[in-house]
């Protein structure tokens, strides 16, 4: 997989607005509970419309779908027990949206779920994937470099919806992931198999857009805008750079990285003097900002965007979740898939969901042949990948900056 910038690391474009000039102060929170409005945010509504043809009619309808998941998910987990197998946001052909919640054994007879949530009965409990996905991590981890000798297997994840864990694979590649399948001693009674269209790889670039630069050579996107204690400062991704690397933004000297993660996560946060001032917003590329409201992480199938200097604004859905992705610079654990498109340029952006929840941060994706981007390929065919909000404020100690 090809490393587009530096034999070191990869460094990114630009996303959520760091405003640099006097600004009312921002109101300061780690997470928050869904907006009740039954409207997609204003900055968002073109968007979704275009990428996802959700219509402003269909809003309220999908809004009290994603709210129904958020509040719901945890009690099928109680409810089903042993038997969970998952859950997801659907859209059916007619263009609603539905909640749905799957369960091994006989427990879906017996669930005490709210009448809207459709229960599904399905042959493999969520531990059971999990279990078989863990056992492919596991090989992984025994190499520092990952799978480098298995090229062509690109991903591997949980994926409730067709109750597996789907392994991609370059075209030409199938008999690599059974010899991985093979190796790991997962159930193979588990495993699906998917073609996968081009390598991922680190989204990244050295020039264009408002950006912030590291050491005065490479470019990279800003996450969202954070603070520990009364420092502030933003996150981003991190095979961005490393500790200690000078960050500058609009021509000024803005502060430096203070923690990185890459390989393993793909995490890290910038810190930033006092004088500057943090902004709760993301870039629309339309003239205008998405306010941040808080960090609730949404379901597999909701709907979100991201944005980045490259692509500009864009829409998808959840695809998957604890996706393990084969980089050639080393496997990253834990992240999300969609199918947003995106390209080099774009990677540390901001994902945030229409009511304004934060997401994550762009790590990378696959990109069409002799494309700089993955916006040519079709839906189905897109795999973009972000880390999570919600753990690199954990990890980090810091505090999301909300509007």
């Amino acid at each position: 997989m090809k490393n587009f910038l530096s034999p070191r690391r990869s460094r990114l474009g630009r996303a959520v607005l760091l405003s640099l000039a006097t600004a009312a102060s921002a109101v300061m929170l780690s997470a928050a509970t869904v907006s009740a409005s039954d409207r997609f945010d204003p900055a968002l509504s073109a968007a979704i419309e275009r990428d996802l043809g959700i219509a402003p009619a269909q809003a309220a309808q999908y809004l009290r779908t994603e709210r129904l998941a958020e509040q719901n998910e945890a009690l099928a987990r109680r409810q089903l027990g042993d038997d969970y197998a998952g859950s997801w946001i659907e859209r059916r052909d007619d263009g609603r949206f539905v909640f749905v919640v799957a369960a091994s054994g006989l427990s879906a007879a017996k669930a005490a779920l709210p009448g809207e949530i459709e229960v599904r009965n399905v042959r493999h409990s969520l531990r059971e994937l999990e279990t078989a996905k863990t056992a492919l991590d596991d090989l992984v981890r025994q190499s520092a470099k990952g799978m480098a000798p298995l090229r062509g297997v690109h991903a591997w994840h949980v994926d409730p919806q067709s109750n597996s864990v789907v392994v991609a694979v370059a075209p030409d590649s199938l008999a690599k992931g059974i010899d991985l399948v093979a190796r790991s001693r997962a159930d193979t009674s588990a495993i699906r198999f998917e073609t996968m269209v081009g390598e991922p790889e680190l989204f990244a670039t050295i020039r264009g857009g408002i950006e912030y630069v590291i050491n005065n050579q490479y470019l990279c996107s800003v996450g969202f805008s954070v603070t520990r204690g009364s420092t502030k400062g933003f996150a981003t991704a991190g095979h961005c750079g490393n500790a200690g690397n000078s960050v500058r933004v609009s021509n000024q000297n803005v502060g430096s990285f203070a923690q990185s993660n890459f390989p393993g996560t793909d995490r890290a946060w910038v810190q930033v003097g006092s004088a500057h001032t943090l902004q709760p917003w993301v870039s629309n590329w339309s003239g205008g900002n998405v306010v941040v409201r808080g960090s609730t992480e949404a379901a597999t199938g909701a709907s979100l965007c991201r944005s980045g200097r490259t692509t500009g604004y864009r829409c998808g859905t959840i695809t998957a979740k604890n996706v393990t992705v084969n980089y050639a610079e080393g496997a990253v654990f834990g992240l999300t898939q969609s199918n947003a498109c995106a390209g080099g340029g774009d990677s540390g952006g901001s994902w945030i969901t229409g009511a304004g929840q934060a997401q994550g941060v762009t790590s990378g994706g696959n990109r069409a042949s002799g494309s700089n981007s993955n916006c040519s390929l079709p839906t189905s065919q897109r795999r973009t990948y972000f880390d999570r909000i919600n753990p690199i404020l954990s990890q980090y100690g810091l505090s999301l900056v909300r509007g």
